[in-house]
């Protein structure tokens, strides 16, 4: 949600702006809240690598007291907890393996490619035909368009 002051400036744009003004207003109040996202991150992981906090008095007491938590992160090389990665490997076994390998999608690329466009129309014609509309469900007539010809009625 835009803040107050960026919805403000656009109003103020509105009155004698184009719309794609008022629209810039917000897209730099985004970018204002993204720079200072990878200000942070790029920041925790300087001193996750190495570089030490700041000096007393440059900056307030929670950034230094973060720097020095995340210098002494990074001086652990502590691995994942055995939880998370017991967590992560039975999520991976549950997963399917072979529903979309590499083997089984080169071979269905190639496949496609060696069918000519009739054969892919022919193909989505006939799948037209097989697939159960709802209203045929229901007991209702479906209009359909049979190669060309007029609409017919067709019962289901």
């Amino acid at each position: 949600m835009p803040g107050r002051k960026t919805i403000q400036r656009a109003e103020d744009k509105r009155k004698s702006k184009s719309p794609s003004t008022q629209v810039r207003e917000f897209i730099k109040a985004e970018i204002e809240k993204i720079r200072k996202a990878i200000a942070a991150i790029g920041s925790s992981e300087a001193k996750r690598a190495g570089v030490k906090p700041p000096a007393k008095g440059k900056t307030s007491g929670m950034t230094r007291k973060s720097a020095t938590r995340n210098l002494q992160k990074g001086k652990r090389h502590e691995p994942v907890s055995l939880s998370r990665s017991r967590a992560r490997i039975k999520a991976l076994k549950k997963e399917p393996t072979t529903s979309a390998s590499h083997a089984a999608l080169t071979r269905q690329t190639r496949s496609a490619k060696q069918r000519t466009s009739s054969e892919h129309s022919a193909a989505a014609r006939s799948a037209t035909r097989t697939k159960k509309h709802r209203s045929s469900v229901r007991g209702e007539k479906i209009p359909t368009r049979k190669y060309g010809k007029s609409l017919q009625y067709n019962p289901g």
